[in-house]
């Protein structure tokens, strides 16, 4: 071969290269939940370019990604409770950038959105809602803490970034804090049974006066209705009479015999009386 025909094929896979280079330099791919920032020669476009395929000028323009993805970012804020005690907040922070804010952002703010806008705002909003409440009440109300929070977050923020929620993971305190703490809550449960030992103990009572108030009443009536009608005493026996004859009857004296011993009683008064016949018989026979 040649050095001629050399040279020429050198050249040809020279410019294939170079076309193929400027070819790829001349267009870009915005991947799905991105939006990109083209930047020419350092001026900014002032509109996003969506997510696909596209051209742009080879080696001047830069197409920058910026995801408008929901993101989560880990957080710790130091903060200092109404009755100055330190608490630490361990928390995750749910964010995005909306569409309209790729353009502003990526010129305002260098770096990690999170770590230069979300975070600093995040901290300082926790930071003024604990300032008002005493540790006690931030352990106790970390939902209110969080939903306030929340609110003073998007405030400061504004429409730039869109802040989903704050999940306040663990609060924590000094160990002699946590000990007083703890300490009270078991006393404020202890007072909380008592009271409702005390309230159960007052309701049996009620319960029982009224129960007594209503045997009571109840004695009253029957009395009076045996004052007004002594008949009723035989109304009752004969409904609760169930239809067998009674063992038992009363004697002239007023106390009461079984059948079987007012049996035997009558059987001794015959033999009594037999024998006192007999006696007399035997005194009429035989005259001295």
């Amino acid at each position: 071969m040649s050095p001629q025909t050399i040279a020429k094929l050198a050249g040809g896979a020279l410019l294939i290269f170079a076309v193929v280079i400027m070819a790829a330099a001349g267009t870009y791919v915005v991947h799905p939940g991105y939006r990109g920032v083209e930047v020419t020669m350092g001026r900014v476009s002032p509109a996003f370019k969506p997510e696909g395929f596209g051209f742009k000028a080879a080696l001047i323009t830069t197409i920058y990604p910026i995801s408008i993805r929901q993101q989560t970012a880990e957080d710790q804020a130091e903060c200092y409770s109404s009755d100055l005690q330190q608490v630490q907040v361990d928390l995750r922070v749910l964010f995005r950038i909306p569409e309209s804010s790729v353009v502003n952002l990526f010129q305002h703010y260098y770096g990690d959105p999170f770590e230069s806008l979300v975070a600093p705002r995040v901290q300082e909003a926790l930071k003024e809602v604990a300032a008002l409440q005493s540790a006690e009440q931030i352990v106790k109300n970390r939902e209110q803490i969080k939903t306030r929070a929340l609110e003073l977050t998007r405030q400061k923020i504004g429409s730039l970034i869109v802040v989903e929620d704050i999940v306040i993971q663990n609060i924590s305190l000094t160990k002699q804090l946590e000990s007083a703490i703890e300490a009270k809550m078991v006393q404020e449960q202890e007072a909380e049974k008592a009271q409702y030992l005390q309230h159960r103990a007052q309701i049996d009572a009620d319960t029982s006066v009224i129960q007594a108030k209503g045997e009571a009443e109840s004695i009253r009536i029957r009395g009076q209705a045996l004052k007004d009608d002594p008949a009723v005493v035989d109304l009752r026996i004969v409904d609760k009479w169930d239809g067998v004859t009674p063992l038992v009857v009363g004697g002239r004296d007023g106390l009461v015999y079984q059948l079987q011993d007012l049996q035997h009683l009558r059987q001794l008064n015959q033999n009594a009386d037999a024998s006192q016949s007999n006696s007399s018989a035997s005194r009429n026979a035989n005259p001295r």
